[in-house]
């Protein structure tokens, strides 16, 4: 038996259910009866493209992916895609619009600006992103080639609980940090796209689906960064990371046993009560960041009254089996991130820990 693990709140990569872990130990040496380990094999053996196949298909059972959506596995993360969705997309002499909610959805406009022409459709950063813009706010270009959006702020801890209504233009989301946290209509995007080091497995691959009817693939961009290279080979153009898509395969297989996308957004709504419950009863000892409204249920950040108060309690929680609790660097304060393999007792734990802090120390 393991010893007792720590309650890992890190951002990413971040904590996997014990159980994906265990199995992945179990067959880490001998794959399946094949004598060696899943981690040595060729991408092109058959067992390799199983995994392959097997995550695919259980990643479009679990979201409801219609025929006409493309799933690929490819490399380098969400800032991948903040470069390679408008080198696809953003045809010369059209415009891409971007809603600006956080540092990831900044980054994603400044990469595509350096590609082609953009428009800021709606922005928050006024108010350092406490919360997300509603839909008269937003002002499109007039003839948007796709609209972009970051459905969760890991660093300022908001996000879209509804999705603006969009027409005629395809919605190209990031949905890195709370993808199959609940359920979503995939019909609603032209594009999607996210690392897995949050909610899906461990870091290395990045999954993207896409609508058939999205353009795609200029020619003029070299082969490795065309969506359409994935699409013929399967994305098994060159290596793909096998260890990373078989453990989101394991991810993938417990968040169907949990009970899917539905399930998962029940436990997560329970688990994010429980420390909103703990900022809110602390009468201002603890300062939420995020608009009660556009509150995430994937990153809860917040502050406490004094940058020392804040070293001290995250070395504390520390000492309790709480780790990860320190904000982002460029704001500050404190984050817990939620993601689908925090247990309640962890949240439970926490909850407790932070109540006892503000009595201690208010």
């Amino acid at each position: 038996m393991l010893p007792q693990r720590p309650y890992n709140f890190y951002p990413g990569p971040s904590t996997l259910p014990l159980q994906v872990l265990e199995q992945a130990r179990e067959e880490f040496l001998d794959y399946q009866g094949l004598g060696m380990s899943i981690i040595e094999m060729s991408h092109r053996s058959p067992a390799v493209e199983a995994v392959n196949n097997e995550a695919q298909a259980l990643l479009r059972r679990l979201m409801g992916i219609p025929d006409n959506y493309k799933v690929l596995f490819l490399q380098g993360g969400a800032s991948g895609q903040f470069a390679m969705a408008p080198m696809n997309l953003l045809a010369q002499g059209r415009t891409a619009d971007y809603l600006l909610t956080g540092v990831f959805a900044t980054k994603a406009h400044e990469e595509a600006a350096s590609i082609g022409s953009t428009h800021v459709a709606a922005t928050t950063a006024e108010g350092q992103f406490r919360r997300i813009p509603s839909e008269r706010e937003i002002t499109l270009s007039a003839d948007p080639v796709y609209v972009h959006l970051t459905s969760n702020n890991t660093i300022y801890g908001t996000q879209w609980r509804t999705f603006p209504t969009i027409e005629g233009t395809p919605v190209v989301v990031d949905m890195s940090s709370d993808i199959l946290s609940r359920p979503v209509d995939v019909t609603k995007f032209g594009l999607i796209y996210a690392g897995a080091q949050k909610n899906l497995g461990p870091a290395g691959v990045t999954i993207v689906i896409i609508r058939d009817d999205v353009p795609h693939s200029p020619s003029h961009i070299p082969a490795i960064f065309r969506y359409e290279t994935y699409i013929k080979s399967n994305s098994l153009y060159n290596t793909p990371p096998v260890f990373a898509i078989y453990m989101m395969k394991l991810v993938l297989q417990w968040i169907e046993q949990q009970g899917g996308a539905e399930a998962m957004e029940v436990l997560n709504e329970k688990k994010a009560g429980l420390i909103y419950d703990a900022i809110d009863r602390s009468n201002g000892f603890y300062r939420g960041h995020a608009e009660e409204s556009a509150r995430s249920r994937m990153n809860i950040t917040f502050r406490l009254p004094s940058e020392q108060l804040e070293k001290q309690c995250a070395k504390e929680a520390e000492a309790h089996g709480l780790i990860g609790l320190k904000g982002h660097r460029t704001v500050g304060g404190m984050r817990l991130s939620n993601y689908n393999a925090m247990t309640l007792d962890g949240c439970r734990a926490a909850q407790d820990f932070l109540a006892d802090f503000a009595t201690r120390n208010g």
